[in-house]
């Protein structure tokens, strides 16, 4: 691809407030977990996946983005634990919200919005809220490990929106922050 910039995706990144009490609070877990388990630095919570994006398209999602009432900061809390596509063929564990997954709902809505204006085609999956914590293949039944398994209560707060950069290699994906989209002040 001519002009090409990478594999995008628009995130809410977390702090590192955030990624050490997790890291706390699943301490003895993560060792435990199936699957190829997704290292601290590369937790987010992804809003919208873009793919192979050109330079050009990158410059109007910029200026969309940039010009798009994103709505307000706000918190999340972090609470059970979940696979996908289900728990007895799970190809991803996850950690949902306890609280504030409305808001993540309702600001991946305004980012679609925004993406939508830059010309990207419409997103074919709903949105689901999760921070992903491992991925797993083949698919495995995960059910008893989860039924075992508290869950984790950690605040966030959702301030900004960031684009990355992914980068595939065989140790696995590293992430680059290309921009960052503040949210405005809670009221």
């Amino acid at each position: 691809m001519v002009g090409a910039i990478g594999r995008l995706f628009l995130a809410a990144d977390l702090s590192a407030e955030t990624r050490r009490a997790l890291v706390a609070k699943l301490a003895g877990w993560r060792d435990r977990m199936p699957g190829r388990v997704v290292p601290p630095p590369n937790w987010h919570l992804t809003l919208r996946f873009l793919g192979d994006v050109a330079e050009l398209d990158f410059d109007k999602l910029v200026h969309r983005m940039s010009n798009s009432d994103l709505g307000t900061a706000f918190s999340i809390t972090f609470g059970a634990f979940g696979a996908f596509p289900r728990a007895e063929r799970a190809t991803v564990l996850w950690l949902g919200m306890k609280r504030g997954e409305e808001q993540l709902n309702q600001l991946a809505h305004r980012v679609e919005e925004a993406v939508d204006n830059a010309g990207f085609p419409a997103e074919d999956r709903p949105f689901r809220a999760h921070l992903t914590l491992s991925r797993i293949r083949p698919p495995q039944d995960v059910s008893r490990i989860l039924a075992r398994v508290d869950g984790v209560e950690v605040k966030h707060r959702v301030d900004s929106v960031t684009l990355f950069r992914s980068h595939l290699g065989k140790g696995g994906a590293t992430y680059e922050r290309l921009e960052h989209f503040p949210l405005g002040p809670s009221g």
